[in-house]
């Protein structure tokens, strides 16, 4: 029987046993009050989401915006170059057809076509 605890070692082991449950008990409690409920990720996830989704929406726009301005700067730029080749025809008629005729009228009145 030297072997076999007392009652009042036994006792004592759990109450040992008993205070070790409790404190492990309150880590638990504590550890779980540290943890965010999953709601509340949920939500959290889904708000980061849309976030994601509004600046990737707007990142897009800006990008279509982009695209349209450099579509729109390429018909200017057309636009301004016939005009440019317009108006350089018409100076070239305005300054070339005169001097035509001018040498012309030379020419047939140096040849007494004119008489």
């Amino acid at each position: 029987m030297a072997d076999e605890p007392t009652l009042g070692e036994v006792a004592r082991r759990l109450e040992a046993i008993h205070a070790d449950l409790k404190e492990d008990l309150r880590e638990y409690g504590t550890r779980l009050d540290q943890k965010v409920s999953v709601e509340r990720y949920e939500l959290e996830r889904r708000a980061a989401d849309e976030v994601h989704r509004q600046v990737i929406e707007r990142i897009a726009a800006m990008e279509a915006e982009r695209v349209q301005e450099k579509q729109n700067a390429d018909v200017e730029r057309r636009k301004r170059e016939d005009q440019r080749r317009s108006d350089r025809r018409l100076v070239f008629s305005c300054l070339a057809a005169p001097v035509l005729l001018l040498l012309l009228q030379a020419y047939l009145a140096a040849r007494g076509a004119g008489t």
